[in-house]
């Protein structure tokens, strides 16, 4: 048997007077999830558990089935794992947002969602003129960048930190929203440094003339320590692999023992490789039986407040991911499951992540379907699922 997990990051949402009170699932062309819902059973899932940050970190956790409840560690640190960085005892990791700041307003959480190539040269200008031993800025993609900071080497302890992450205060000021608690100074001695060197950076002053949003801050969040995950082999005695051009989920694999697929051109945004996506996870699975493929791109729409490249996302994803993989799957596999679900609300209305449980639907060898026939919000509640918890799902789609 051969399993394929999709995921819509951030799909699922409010319903919207601008398209008739329909979410934006029920309004976008979804004749592949439809597929699904209908030949297969539906249900809500609970991937936020109630006091959790609603964030992907926590939701893919509970997803794979690893109880966030019980081995949360904080955000940065997975998406270290991505970079291989071994955290040692004593050293803290903190997602670092490249962003754009003007008169103490958040403009931008992603700096007009920066070139790679870009932020590349602003985090190695900061790692040579910040020079503070135990500090050292890692690069990622996009906007997407890691900090790391040795406690003993700066002399400041940060266990009781919290952070908010910047796309949850999108034209909010920042000073209601800076990091509070142990090293919440530190880090913000840190920030002001960081912006007298990225406001003068060659790279801003171009995208100031090109009339861009300049990384002109950067922005500190997800703090935590090294975590400690079993292997999701000896867990579900399966192998697989993950296709993501996020960090997080990368690193979300590296550290059960998920094999990290590399697929060209996927970016993590609305122009990503979605094709690409599909086409590798089938290959991946003809030398192991699971497959974990993800989109990062409804999330960003619903970020970005864009009900238009919301609903274009989610057509995309229907369409060149979950289409491409039913089209091709049953020329190879003579029996196999897929799974597509969102992984928590990114409403348009609030841009920022919600807790509210998310749609999901089983279709293939073995899965007995319901009554349900379309993939939305509203159809899942009467899925024979009916609501799960999401450390249940793998358990769901091995059963």
């Amino acid at each position: 048997m051969k399993y394929i997990v999709c995921v819509g990051d951030g799909m699922a949402d409010y319903p919207i007077e601008e398209i008739g009170g329909k979410t934006p699932l029920q309004y976008a062309k979804t004749p592949n999830l439809d597929k699904i819902a209908a030949e297969g059973r539906s249900g809500l899932t609970k991937n936020i558990p109630r006091k959790m940050p609603a964030g992907s970190d926590v939701a893919i956790l509970s997803i794979l089935g690893y109880d966030p409840r019980k081995i949360y560690c904080g955000r940065a640190p997975l998406e270290a794992a991505a970079h291989d960085i071994d955290l040692r005892e004593g050293q803290i990791a903190l997602r670092c947002n490249l962003v754009t700041i003007c008169d103490g307003i958040m403009i931008d959480y992603s700096a007009g969602h920066i070139s790679t190539e870009e932020a590349s040269e602003l985090i190695v200008a900061l790692n040579e003129r910040i020079g503070i031993p135990g500090v050292k800025f890692y690069k990622g993609v996009s906007y997407r960048h890691l900090l790391i900071i040795d406690e003993n080497e700066v002399n400041c302890n940060f266990k009781q930190l919290r952070c908010v992450p910047a796309h949850d205060i999108v034209n909010q000021h920042i000073e209601h929203n800076l990091p509070k608690g142990n090293g919440s100074d530190f880090l913000y001695d840190l920030m002001r440094k960081a912006s007298e060197i990225l406001k003068d950076h060659e790279i801003n002053n171009v995208k100031l003339d090109l009339q861009e949003n300049p990384a002109n801050n950067i922005w500190l969040w997800g703090p935590g320590s090294k975590p400690k995950l079993d292997s999701f082999t000896d867990k579900y005695k399966i192998t697989g692999g993950m296709i993501s051009a996020v960090d997080l989920l990368r690193g979300i694999a590296r550290l059960v023992g998920l094999n990290v697929i590399n697929v060209p051109g996927i970016t993590g945004f609305f122009d990503t490789n979605y094709e690409g996506k599909a086409d590798y996870a089938i290959h991946s699975l003809l030398e192991n039986d699971f497959v974990f493929v993800h989109v990062e791109a409804p999330d960003e729409a619903g970020h970005s407040g864009s009900l238009t490249e919301k609903i274009r996302a989610i057509e995309n994803f229907d369409e060149k991911v979950v289409g491409r993989i039913m089209n091709k799957a049953p020329q190879f596999f003579p029996e196999w499951r897929i799974m597509v679900l969102s992984d928590h609300t990114t409403p348009i209305s609030l841009r920022k992540h919600g807790m509210e449980p998310v749609p999901f639907s089983v279709m293939g060898t073995g899965i007995k379907p319901d009554k349900v026939t379309d993939f939305d919000e509203i159809s899942a509640k009467k899925g024979g699922y009916r609501t799960q918890d999401g450390c249940s799902l793998m358990s769901i789609l091995f059963a």
